[in-house]
């Protein structure tokens, strides 16, 4: 049998927003975000309509709020809501015969023209009266009184309406509407989860090269997290609320890797993290050299105490050493020749790592990683950055963090997948509350806008971005050849642009020789272990620390900053010239409007002089706006067409407050 057409309410409803898949998913939302409602309605004819989302909370507070008319001629509806409870909210909307401001349309257009002056407001008594009689007990003699004005001798009839409407007739209507015809669209969820979920500062570091040390005889002896409880400061006073730790576990002894990914590793090379497991143990244990499970819970209560959440990672694949290659020899796919497959990419070749088979026995890997996983929640983690979740089946992982969530909705799983769209949006709607995301390669203005747009607009009902400056798998050639202006350019787009952004350890040392043909760090962290002076780093001016602390704690003091579907884009005369800006109502911000406004130079190697266009209705302004230049604090004034001058050798970047 075919679908059967869908019915068409009394009053059309053709769409609602947000909404995923038709209501398959649930829509993404973060507690303290704001969020879009709306819908497309209308009916027959010139009456009007009014429409109303109607908005359930997590704990079953109901309210309804009445959508305003956008786009004209367009049919939109929409308002803005700031979602401040975790949990599923569920909302429909409400579309009805507005049969009051239909005759209050009508009756001042008649009594203009000198038509039917006496009926229309005869008719406007009836309606009243009906009105009154479904009213509050409040309001019930003010509607009455108004019908009576409208009908009593003495006055003309224009001067009549005049008097009802004085004595707050509209607002008396508003809040006891009849609702006839009431058309209800169907019932669609937004999930909202906290802060971090969607908002947050990450920092990376590897745990081994924290506090990591040279002996007499010039080998390296690894950090750990007695060691690295020092480094807590560091990230702190930077402003970073999540640190994201790579593999802890015990690391793989055959086939392990050398420096900068060669086959041949030393008697003192330490391997890969991501080859997870040796005869110490698997994804449940910690890396000997790193310490124990008692110091792993007290680093993570010293992170939390300086207000810092732990993110460990999830590479579900093993080793050739790891216990699970002799105890569930299944889950892993065996080749013709009896050998079991090791990862690849032809021509290279990764025998350090047995990817996982996912159709062998999914049950019991299933519980196997549900018990891993929680194991590291009962020790504090509440945060999981998943390596390659798009080489895993995605009902797996749908499975998996429901099942999480389920128990434990503060855990946030991030997806560190860069691959096809379809890939990462399906992701996005299986669960992972974050997304790694392209933003790596968009440097370029015209790359920019359209991304960033993209990433407000256009997914961010089921794709939340984090827009990384950099990994130990990313140095982009921007990077590599864009010099200290490159870093800084980085930064301050992602840490303004997004409301989630990361960066790895060393960014903030201008880090930027690449291996050669790759876009990775020469001696790259993930084979060996790298020893920072950061005291020395710490002293000096020649870091990225001060810009970065200073991007922290704008976007703390900037609450407009911490949302990403506000985001605008505007324009400018120089094709390098990036402006965007936020704004954050009133009415979502205890009373007080926030609007950041950012203008940069892309172009690492010049100095740019345009003209700024701003859409100052986008900023909640008109005319004038006297702004604050929160990295240099100098003051201007600023209109719709705008003077730039940005130098990016001394301060390619503008990050504007606009103040009340």
């Amino acid at each position: 049998m075919g679908n059967e057409n869908k019915v068409i309410g009394r009053i059309p409803i053709s769409k609602v927003w947000p909404e995923v898949d038709g209501g398959d998913f649930p829509a993404k939302a973060f507690e303290g975000e704001v969020i879009d409602f709306g819908a497309i309605a209308f009916r027959e004819g010139h009456d009007l309509i009014a429409v109303e989302l109607l908005l359930t909370s997590p704990k079953g507070k109901s309210q309804r709020i009445r959508l305003l008319e956008g786009r004209p001629g367009f049919d939109e509806w929409t308002t803005k809501v700031l979602l401040d409870e975790v949990g599923n909210w569920s909302f429909r909307v409400s579309a009805w015969d507005d049969e009051y401001h239909t005759w209050l349309h009508n009756t001042e257009v008649k009594l203009q023209a000198g038509v039917d002056e006496e009926l229309m407001l005869l008719e406007g008594e009836r309606l009243l009266k009906r009105l009154a009689d479904y009213s509050s007990a409040k309001d019930k003699k003010a509607l009455q009184d108004a019908a009576s004005q409208l009908v009593k001798p003495g006055k003309t009839p224009a001067e009549r309406l005049d008097v009802a409407l004085a004595a707050g007739l509209t607002e008396l209507a508003d809040r006891n509407p009849l609702r006839n015809l009431e058309t209800l669209s169907e019932p669609r969820t937004v999930r909202c989860e906290r802060r971090l979920a969607g908002s947050g500062a990450w920092y990376e570091f590897f745990p081994r090269s924290e506090g990591a040390t040279k002996d007499k005889d010039g080998v390296i002896v690894s950090g750990n997290f007695k060691t690295a409880l020092k480094s807590l400061d560091r990230v702190s006073q930077m402003g970073f609320e999540v640190l994201y730790l790579p593999p802890i576990h015990p690391i793989g002894t055959s086939h392990r890797k050398g420096p900068n990914n060669t086959l041949i590793a030393g008697p003192h090379d330490p391997g890969s993290p991501w080859a997870i497991g040796n005869s110490a143990g698997g994804h449940d244990t910690i890396h000997p050299e790193l310490g124990s499970e008692a110091d792993f819970k007290a680093f993570v209560k010293a992170a939390n105490k300086q207000g810092i959440e732990v993110a460990m990672d999830l590479a579900l694949q093993a080793s050739p050493d790891h216990p699970w290659v002799k105890s569930n020899p299944q889950w892993f796919t065996q080749r013709a020749d009896g050998s079991i497959a090791y990862a690849e990419n032809p021509p290279k070749k990764y025998q350090d790592i047995y990817p996982i088979n996912f159709d062998n026995d999914p049950e019991g890997i299933f519980d196997e990683v549900l018990r891993v996983v929680n194991k590291w929640i009962s020790f504090g983690v509440k945060i999981f950055r998943v390596d390659n979740p798009h080489t895993k089946p995605v009902d797996f992982w749908q499975r998996l963090i429901s099942e999480v969530n389920r128990i434990n909705p503060e855990v946030i799983f991030l997806a560190e997948a860069f691959t096809r769209p379809a890939m990462m949006h399906a992701l996005g709607k299986a669960g992972f509350q974050q997304s790694y995301c392209y933003f790596a390669w968009r440097n370029r203005k015209d790359e920019l806008v359209d991304y960033l747009n993209e990433l407000a607009h256009q997914s961010a009902d089921f794709f939340r971005p984090a827009l990384w400056a950099n990994t130990p798998d990313i140095l982009t050639s921007y990077l590599q050849f864009g010099g200290k202006p490159a870093f800084k350019i980085r930064a301050t787009i992602a840490a303004t642009a997004g409301a989630t952004w990361g960066m790895y350890s060393g960014f903030e040392l201008y880090e930027s020789v690449a291996r050669p043909g790759a876009e990775e760090n020469i001696d790259s962290e993930k084979f060996e272990i790298k020893i920072r002076d950061w005291e020395t780093a710490l002293r000096s001016q020649e870091t990225l620390i001060p810009r970065v602390t200073l991007l922290n704690q704008i976007r703390k003091e900037n609450p407009a900053l911490a949302q990403l579907r506000n985001l605008v884009t505007h324009f400018s005369d120089d094709p390098e010239v990036l402006v965007y800006s936020k704004h954050l109502a009133a009415q979502h911000n205890n009373g007080k409007a926030n609007t950041i406004l950012v203008v940069v130079n892309t172009d690492p190697h010049s100095v740019r002089e345009t003209t700024v266009h701003l859409n100052l209705a986008a900023l909640g302004a008109q005319g004038q706006i006297n702004v604050t230049d929160l990295l240099t604090g100098q003051k201007f004034v600023w209109g719709e067409h705008n003077y730039v001058r940005l130098d990016s050798f001394t301060e390619p970047a503008h990050i504007l407050r606009v103040e009340a």
